[in-house]
């Protein structure tokens, strides 16, 4: 298959942002990194907070260059009493748009879904919020983190309490705000392929709260909470149904992941270990009796993991095809050899900064060049504004001219 016959997957897609921090942004750049042509609103002069957030060089923060990757920037005060209509006529360009405000917000602005849908007949309004559309809390302020404990993330991400006392902690990245974002492209993608296929002229509405998204990741901590009473615990690096399965220092201070959790991968390890008779154990010869042992077994691994450095321990394991890695870093990542044959870690020109290290598109297209599908990295604020007036609504540089001098744009 030639890399220039196949273009992107998201071509005929054109989505309109109005989405703040990091839920929604992240939803469009996700359809954005598959080639929809998203219009990302932003308020004159600040643009979206998030830009301020991270590390911060001469022309902004670093950050945005990723997160405001394959989008359009127009500046648009949402407060200004002309904003709603040119709201509603960008609207009524797209086939999508994405909201993260408090719910209610767009209402009071008149940018009602019955609005949308006058605008433009059989859109998708994808509302992403902290509690959802309905219901007693739905009012409420919510971001990642609090969808992260409401969702019962945050409690699991801790070590036993016999072991510490310290709080849960976070996941390091807004994981919560990413995991709602992904179920906000993918409801826009499955509403569009709907609306196209059943030629709906009302607005389908698409409801993504925090909390719920979060939950849906959580395995099955609720049948088992409802039928046993169980409530699934923080168990640190382990995995509680499988061993062994666990993080163990090498002798140069790097943690390294190893899981052997089959009875077959459990004899290989025990084998390289220099101990082959511990798959005959009868402690250890099953994974329900390796749980049960599971405290000396992973004081084993971990004397033998201890005795070496990381490289050769992982050289081992990997030879003995083992699952295994080291716990990586942001330097790991860049120096990862298969990342960067993949170029799932590759520089990008960015007019702001220069020359910026990205994280690929996901998924791969095969046809598509990896490095293709990052179209430009992160605008500056309202770098597109005269572009998609001029384009999507015929305004004329004078029409334009006028607006920015009101303060609308």
């Amino acid at each position: 298959m030639s890399l220039s016959t196949v273009e992107p997957l998201l071509k005929n897609l054109r989505v309109l942002e109005l989405g703040h921090y990091i839920a929604a942004p992240y939803a469009t750049r996700t359809l954005a990194d598959l080639g929809a042509d998203v219009i990302k609103v932003e308020p004159p002069g600040t643009g979206d907070p998030v830009r301020s957030w991270g590390i911060q060089e001469e022309n902004g923060s670093l950050w945005w260059s990723i997160h405001g990757r394959n989008k359009r920037s127009v500046t648009l005060n949402l407060r200004d009493p002309k904003a709603p209509e040119l709201v509603l006529k960008l609207a009524a360009q797209c086939d999508v748009v994405i909201e993260n405000y408090k719910p209610g917000q767009l209402e009071k602005w008149g940018l009602t879904p019955e609005a949308f849908a006058k605008a433009r007949p059989g859109m998708v309004l994808v509302r992403i919020s902290g509690y959802g559309q309905t219901g007693p809390e739905s009012k409420r302020a919510g971001f990642g983190v609090i969808g992260e404990a409401q969702g019962g993330l945050r409690y699991l991400c801790a070590h036993p309490p016999e072991i510490s006392d310290l709080p849960s902690v976070r996941t390091g990245v807004s994981i919560g705000d990413s995991i709602t974002g992904l179920y906000g492209a993918i409801g826009a993608l499955s509403a569009v392929i709907a609306q196209r296929e059943s030629g709906a002229q009302d607005v389908r509405v698409i409801d993504v709260a925090l909390g719920e998204s979060v939950l849906t990741m959580l395995e099955g901590i609720m049948p088992e909470y409802e039928r046993y009473g169980m409530v699934r615990q923080p168990v640190g690096s382990r995995i509680p149904t499988a061993s062994p399965t666990n993080a163990y220092k090498s002798a140069d201070d790097h943690w390294i992941l190893i899981a052997a959790n089959s009875d077959r991968l459990f004899a290989t390890l025990a084998k390289l270990m220099g101990k082959p008779y511990l798959a005959t154990d009868p402690r250890y010869i099953s994974n329900v009796n390796r749980l049960e042992n599971n405290e000396e077994l992973d004081r084993m691994i971990g004397e033998w993991v201890a005795s070496s450095s990381a490289d050769d321990a992982l050289t081992l394991l990997e030879e003995a095809n083992i699952p295994s890695s080291k716990i990586y870093t942001a330097a790991d990542i860049a120096a990862d050899k298969h990342y960067q044959a993949r170029k799932m870690v590759t520089m990008i020109d960015d007019p702001l900064h220069g020359k910026v290290m990205h994280p690929g598109v996901v998924p791969m297209i095969y046809g598509i060049e990896r490095d293709s599908q990052i179209r430009w990295t992160g605008p500056s604020v309202g770098q597109h504004t005269d572009e998609v007036l001029s384009e999507l609504l015929k305004m004329s540089p004078d029409d334009v001219a006028a607006l920015r001098k009101e303060g609308t744009i």
